[in-house]
């Protein structure tokens, strides 16, 4: 080992890295302990290991790799199956003609560079990264970060485990069965992992020769390293018998929960099993009770949106929606809401399809169709409750809509959700499913519209300049710009390279006032209404979101994406 050393001591020596008075004691203890002389080096602190590198690198006349500085993009990424970077542990860095360029740990090793150019069939040139970094660029690029899924997925050959019938999986639940066990430790892993990487959904989706695993996070879609296909149907099955669906019934969908401890915390995951051309496609989200702790700064509002928020939430009675598309964040800021105002002096009713966090001093109703409570139905009996505050999961048709607004109109403050692009629509849109005008007109306190825009990581931040197109975009006033503190994360570990870590809401507040209420009684259209809005003081979901990028807490890239509806 010390041998080995010899080149690197020398170069390090000339790079005045080190000196030595430095090396004498070092090679004493080196020799006594065995270990490399650069090994005790870096164990004791003299030097780092990409000083090191560095050196490696100066020595074979090859190119040192900061991947802090380097863009892996997916065309790059795909010159080296994951599999095989993991193996020889090297990350390839770009194409250069008919060579693949690779950062690896030693460029003095011929087998490995022998072996990958074996394996790729292509010709190799080495590059020098450290191999902490190399093993941290796998995990950040191609999956998980320990890479524990990956490690399950090889530890499964075809003589670890019997994927089994349908009739053996019905007489046992597979937790004590010897051959079914790498299944089990696969499955708990997914989950496990997808905690720890802040997922809020598990997709499991069977193609023609695949079987995808991708996690979403902060509301993107990640590919991981995916299980063999030869898996699924031993995994499926597993999944199914954990959220009590039934693992015969392959022909119609399913929903099912599983509970489950993921580091001394509890997590529920709501499953979902649609059948598909290719198999069973399994949806997981991840329902963290942690979320319920939001207080309203932690949902995006800026102060004089949050004290607007307040007061509409402490009226006594009337109905306030939130309304966006499909994760948006609805649900969470009514849960947000629910934990801001439950006291002992009011009772709180919900009706949810279904029940996805189980609150304490709440009264909690899971919908269910095939017994025949329906949200209407249970909404009439939970009047009889008397409560002061009640939350419908959404308004889907007239007749839940008319209960609501009734139950607003007779003293209850009701809190609920639609499906519409901005808080004006919502009006339109009730009156388009048969309510009665003056019946919104009397019953609205306000509307709000939401989206979600992915934070700037705080540990990668730095100073940026917005492009003309996104300066034209948003339309930053001078002022504004004067004051802007516009941020972008460079990218790093702890955001997995995308710069971005945890969302935040961005939020258009429609309070309804006597003149609204008089143009909603007339029928006005959503834009008429947009424009009276905008006249007593709505903030579009633009320009809160612009508001949001000058204070640094997100881009705007990130802002016009989600806005893009949005052009006023």
């Amino acid at each position: 080992m010390a041998a080995r050393d010899d080149y690197l001591i020398d170069g390090l020596l000339e790079m005045g890295y080190v000196t030595e008075e430095q090396l004498q004691p070092i090679r004493a203890e080196a020799d006594s302990t065995g270990e490399g002389v650069v090994d005790t080096l870096v164990a004791q602190g003299v030097l780092s290991p990409a000083i090191v590198g560095q050196a490696k690198a100066a020595h074979f006349g090859a190119e040192f790799v900061d991947f802090d500085d380097v863009q892996l993009t997916d065309e790059v990424l795909a010159l080296i199956p994951r599999h095989i970077a993991k193996r020889f542990n090297v990350v390839p860095v770009r194409q250069e003609d008919e060579a693949i360029v690779v950062a690896m740990a030693d460029p003095s090793d011929l087998d490995t560079l022998d072996g990958l150019g074996a394996a790729l069939n292509a010709q190799v040139t080495p590059a020098v990264a450290t191999e902490e970094a190399i093993e941290a660029a796998i995990a950040r690029c191609y999956g998980v970060k320990d890479d524990s899924v990956s490690k399950m997925i090889q530890d499964i050959t075809e003589g670890e485990v019997d994927i089994g019938t349908i009739q053996a999986l019905q007489t046992d639940d597979g937790s004590t069965v010897e051959a079914d066990a790498p299944i089990i430790k696969l499955v708990n892993t997914m989950i496990v992992e997808a905690f720890k990487m802040r997922a809020s959904d598990i997709h499991l989706e069977p193609l023609a020769n695949a079987f995808r695993l991708r996690y979403r996070i902060d509301g993107v879609l990640h590919e991981v390293n995916s299980p063999p296909k030869r898996l699924q149907p031993s995994v499926i099955s597993r999944l199914k018998i954990q959220s009590n669906m039934s693992i015969a019934e392959r022909r119609i969908p399913q929903d099912g929960r599983i509970q489950s401890e993921v580091g001394g915390k509890t997590i529920d995951l709501r499953v979902s099993c649609l059948p598909t051309t290719h198999g069973e496609s399994i949806v997981m989200r991840i329902l963290d009770k942690e979320g319920l702790k939001l207080g309203l700064p932690e949902l995006g509002f800026f102060t004089d949106d949050q004290q607007i928020f307040e007061r509409l939430i402490g009226l006594p009675d009337g109905i306030l929606l939130v309304t966006g598309p499909t994760g948006s964040g609805k649900t969470t800021t009514l849960y947000a809401v629910l934990n801001y105002i439950n006291r002992p002096d009011r009772k709180i009713i919900t009706v949810e399809d279904p029940v996805e966090y189980v609150m304490s001093g709440i009264n909690q109703v899971h919908v269910s169709e095939t017994v025949g409570l329906t949200f209407a139905a249970a909404l009439r009996a939970m009047l009889r409750q008397a409560p002061n505050v009640i939350m419908l999961g959404e308004i889907r048709d007239l007749e839940t809509a008319t209960i609501a607004i009734n139950a607003s109109l007779t003293g209850h403050l009701v809190f609920s959700t639609l499906h519409t692009n901005d808080a004006p629509s919502a009006v339109t849109r009730l009156i388009d499913i048969g309510v009665k005008p003056f019946l919104v007109a009397s019953a609205s306190r306000a509307l709000m519209a939401q989206r979600l825009v992915r934070k700037i990581c705080k540990r990668c931040t730095a100073a940026y300049t917005p492009t003309d197109a996104e300066m034209k975009a948003l339309r930053f006033d001078a002022a504004q710009l004067a004051e802007a503190n516009f941020r972008k994360g460079r990218g790093c570990a702890d955001c997995n390279k995308t710069g971005y870590r945890g969302r935040m809401g961005i939020f258009e507040i429609f309070v309804i006032d006597d003149d609204v209420r008089k143009l909603i009684y007339e029928k006005v259209t959503a834009s008429v209404l947009r424009s009276r809005a905008r006249e007593i003081g709505m903030r579009t979901l633009r320009e809160d979101g612009a508001r949001k990028a000058l204070a640094g807490q997100t881009t705007p890239d990130e802002v016009i994406q989600a806005t893009v509806m949005d052009e006023n």
